[in-house]
């Protein structure tokens, strides 16, 4: 069940009320995420899929996530792929490596 709403007198007793600000601003610089290199040379960006390559397996990567594109640096060189997606980043670091205990 869901309570009813305030009346107007009620709203005008509450204390200490004041309008809500700006919402937040989206980030102009693109936003820099670490990922772990999977065993077949894929890595995971904002539910794309980007495949490197599988001599970069288990390495962790830095990928710069801009409004429509990734750049992944590797070795020195930079490679741009075009965003199929405009979901937000929602996971900044990589996951740590797996122990010999987890996987057993």
């Amino acid at each position: 069940m869901r309570p009813n709403p305030l009346t107007s007198e009620e709203v005008q007793r509450l204390q200490g009320l004041r309008p809500a600000g700006p919402p937040p601003r989206p980030r102009v610089e693109p936003v820099r995420v670490q990922r772990r290199v999977s065993a077949v040379g894929t890595v995971m960006v904002c539910r794309q899929r980007v495949s490197l390559g599988r001599p970069y397996a288990g390495r962790t990567i830095t990928v710069h996530v801009a409004e429509a594109t990734l750049t992944v640096e590797l070795d020195g060189q930079v490679r741009v792929i075009q965003r199929t997606t405009d979901i937000p980043v929602r996971h900044v670091k990589a996951d740590k490596p797996y122990k010999i205990s987890d996987v057993v």
